[in-house]
């Protein structure tokens, strides 16, 4: 594709490669740490900067794809004893429960601020419902669900099929970072093709896009189910990453977190939502350090902010302060 072939394309890919695979070696271990999470963190910015800064689809509850995959990494990994299947499910779990939730929606007709309560609601019915399985009689196979506690000692990222070699903390700081860039330069690929333009398009007007004879449910439904694919694998990241992972996942407050990671990097674009979650994580645990002020209050005026000062987010400010200074520079 063109998109492939485009200097800002390659630049990107060979940039991104480079300071990851210098990073670990200039860095501290506990900075490499921090940036692994990061990276993960980012890979689910993306998927809801897909499904609603290019698909127009309202996913406030993007996070229970996440929490999802997280859990069905979890579970897999304790009774495979290997990662690799375990990941391949916990993409592919997230993926159906889209397809069955985006059928009825999107075939429904349900409108675009109905979606969004509908989304938040299956992160609080996970929530809940993952919050009542504690008790030994709640596992499956080898692996307890652990209520409100979660599931500890959720086994690490492995070699592929071969579980005896385990990533260690630069390993799974160069799994992360190459997905993310994996999937950032997959998804501008994607958005170029012709299936990611009438999608764009169906986000301007579905009406318009419908008279052209697409049907736009079906370009609704796979956007919304390869966002869910995106953040099953940063849910299953996160789990291997931190050994653990708990109903916290489906909670609103990370919810809205996510959310403000896309407002404020910018709706639109697929940097975006990457620059906001590294500033925002990178605020949060800065204050969590200092203890100078609640995160959440922070979050929340950073959140109004955002919104007032930079309605449209960073990245299309940044982008048209370098196209003005560009023509400037053309110009003298």
């Amino acid at each position: 594709m063109r998109e492939l072939k485009s200097p800002a394309f390659i630049a990107t890919a060979i940039i991104g490669l480079i300071v990851i695979l210098l990073a670990p070696h200039v860095l501290e271990l506990n900075t490499v740490f921090n940036l692994t999470v990061y990276a993960i963190m980012a890979i689910l910015a993306l998927s809801l900067g897909l499904v609603w800064g290019m698909g127009g689809i309202l996913s406030f509850g993007q996070t229970a794809f996440f929490g999802l995959g997280g859990y069905v990494y979890a579970v897999a990994a304790l009774n495979f004893g290997d990662s690799t299947p375990a990941l391949l499910v916990a993409i592919v779990i997230p993926i159906i429960f889209a397809a069955i939730v985006g059928y009825f929606a999107f075939f429904g007709r349900v409108s675009d601020v109905y979606f969004g309560v509908i989304s938040l609601t299956m992160s609080l019915i996970l929530f809940n419902l993952i919050n009542s399985t504690s008790g030994s009689g709640y596992r499956i196979g080898n692996a307890p669900l652990g209520g409100y506690n979660g599931i500890p000692s959720v086994p690490p990222l492995n070699l592929p099929f071969d579980p005896a070699n385990a990533l260690d903390f630069e390993g799974m700081f160069l799994a992360a970072a190459l997905i993310l860039l994996a999937v950032y330069l997959g998804l501008r690929v994607f958005m170029k093709s012709s299936f990611g333009r009438i999608a764009v398009s169906v986000r301007e007007n579905e009406l318009r896009a419908e008279l052209l004879g697409y049907d736009v449910r079906l370009y609704k439904l796979g956007t919304f189910c390869i966002g869910a694919g995106i953040a099953g694998l940063a849910g299953a990241l996160y789990a291997s990453w931190g050994s653990f992972i708990g109903p916290s996942a489906f909670s609103l407050s990370f919810a809205a977190q996510t959310i403000i990671w896309v407002l404020l990097g910018g709706l639109g674009t697929l940097i975006g939502p990457i620059i906001g979650c590294f500033i925002v994580q990178f605020v949060t645990m800065w204050l969590g350090e200092t203890k100078f002020i609640n995160p959440n209050i922070a979050l929340g005026l950073l959140f109004l902010v955002s919104v007032m000062v930079l309605p449209k987010g960073l990245a299309p400010v940044a982008q048209r302060v370098v196209s003005t200074l560009q023509r400037r520079g053309t110009a003298s």
